[in-house]
């Protein structure tokens, strides 16, 4: 093949991932954009409690791919794992549905949901690293084009699913429109799976091994009778709040002892990207505790301290719904996303890309710099309510730093990291992800706002001050960024063999 076919090729291998990665994301963020407000407004959760729950499940969420990644290389493939956790989260969506009061039917969706999200994270990841392997500046793009794709699918969810919410709401009651929007979730996934049965030829050479041969049926009943326990493992985690900090906890500790062992054990060669992996991956752990604040505290900010009107120039043009700020974060990275991609590749051909190390740095002043502005909120406050412009701001910094740090994530794993873990390390990045999303939901519970607290005036203030404690956090992680830089490019250098 010439090298033009070579890319076509590629191209349509990437864009088959893409997309069902896009309806996964339409799915999960789609529940995401409601889930808080629909255990403090529909189940009566206090508010911390609910930012607890979300906090352990998005932890689970991320933990789970550890042993998914596992299961996509070594037992079923990685192609079949994908596929058959998009079939899982659309059972866990679909359960969702049930108009129930009862905490343990959301718990146990959610445990679905936590398992199928294990099973396919991992190794739709591990197959855009297949694909792209050996061409850094080009992982750096692809990766960025594929979180590109990821905010498509999160976009349309997050606008959609709250009016859908409030529609049915309106007109049918309030029991319903909760459990409408929860439907329009696991159609995404349908649609997902239906278009990868339409172009999966296009990922033909791409895979593990066990994707080479037939399936075995004793290992894949085995994974479906594991999937059934952990789906119960997953309820009674999110039931029991001491459970679920000792398990995010023990996870923690396990792959970071598992870590440590493969580095030691690793060949000299592969020493030094091994580490420089682990600084990155301590790195993203920071990242994702501000990541979690837009389904939590910012979150419910914008339900009780945002004016949902959005006025331009005193012309009233839309009223938004509460959730539907969230939809602003995927719409700057959509925006943003092939603006930094043509950066890194022509400076990529120009040998002056900055390094991953350097991008963390400077998305965590960006980050910094997105909480500064929320924290000034008051300043534009009427009555307790501040402009949704603020909100536009705080996002547009927060999703440009979030690119730098997040977006590169996975394609950090893809440079760094040998082939034959690419995996495991690809769930170990999860990992580290879901130990600080519960994290996050402890540090969202510092404005945790009593029920019987419903002036506007008073909220402001504990949300406000909890938003400029973490824009001084996320100048220290700078600072910190910055200090191991010398070390990273030194690890850098010797995993590239430069001496």
């Amino acid at each position: 093949m010439t090298t033009q076919q070579v890319n076509v090729s590629k191209t349509k291998s990437f864009m088959t991932v893409s997309l069902i990665e896009l309806w996964e994301r339409f799915g999960y963020y789609g529940m995401q954009a409601l889930i808080v407000y629909f255990m403090i407004q529909r189940l009566g959760f206090e508010d911390s409690r609910a930012n607890l729950v979300w906090g352990a499940c998005a932890a689970l969420i991320y933990v789970s791919p550890a042993i998914g990644g596992w299961i996509g290389d070594k037992v079923l493939g990685t192609k079949r794992t994908m596929l058959i956790g998009s079939a899982i989260l659309a059972l866990g969506y679909a359960l969702m549905t049930i108009p129930s009061d009862n905490t343990w039917v959301l718990f146990f969706a959610l445990g679905v949901i936590v398992v199928g999200s294990g099973m396919f994270k991992p190794n739709a990841g591990n197959l855009v690293r297949k694909i792209y392997e050996g061409d850094d500046s080009k992982i750096d793009s692809a990766f960025t084009i594929y979180y590109m794709a990821v905010n498509v699918g999160s976009t349309f969810s997050m606008l959609l699913t709250p009016w859908i919410k409030d529609y049915v709401n309106e007109h049918y009651g309030n029991q319903f429109g909760w459990h409408a929007a929860f439907a329009v979730c696991c159609v995404g996934l349908l649609v997902g799976m239906a278009n990868y049965f339409l172009m999966r030829n296009a990922l033909a050479q791409y895979g593990s091994e066990p994707d080479t041969k037939p399936v075995n049926k004793g290992k894949l009943a085995l994974v479906l009778m594991g999937s059934v326990v952990a789906v119960g493992l997953s309820a009674l985690i999110l039931e029991y709040q001491d459970l679920a900090r000792l398990f995010v906890y023990i996870a923690g500790i396990v792959v970071l002892a598992i870590f440590t062992h493969l580095i030691r054990n690793s060949e000299k060669h592969e020493r030094a990207g091994l580490i420089a992996a682990l600084v990155l991956i301590i790195q993203t752990v920071f990242f994702f505790i501000f990541y979690q604040q837009m389904s939590t505290s910012l979150a419910l900010f914008a339900l009780r301290n945002v004016d949902l009107n959005f006025t331009v120039f005193g012309t009233h043009l839309l009223t938004w719904s509460p959730a539907q700020f969230q939809a602003l974060n995927p719409i700057f990275i959509m925006i943003l996303s092939p603006i930094l991609a043509l950066i890194y590749t022509k400076a990529g051909k120009n040998n002056k890309d900055l390094s991953i190390a350097g991008k963390f740095a400077l998305g965590f002043a960006v980050v910094a710099l997105g909480f500064f502005i929320y924290s000034f909120a008051g300043n534009f406050a009427v009555n307790g309510k501040t402009s949704s412009w603020v909100m536009i701001a705080g996002y547009s910094a927060y999703s440009l730093g979030e690119l730098l740090v997040s977006g590169l994530g996975l394609a950090m794993i893809a440079r760094y990291v040998p082939e034959r873990m690419g995996g495991f390390m690809m769930g170990a990045y999860f990992v580290a992800s879901g130990i600080s999303q519960y994290l996050g939901g402890v540090v969202a519970n510092f404005a945790s706002i009593p029920r019987d607290m419903t002036d506007p005036l008073q909220t402001l203030n504990i949300y406000t001050s909890l938003f400029n404690k973490l824009g001084m956090a996320a100048v220290v992680c700078t600072f910190i960024a910055l200090a191991v830089l010398p070390l990273m490019r030194k690890l850098d250098k010797q995993h590239q063999g430069i001496h």
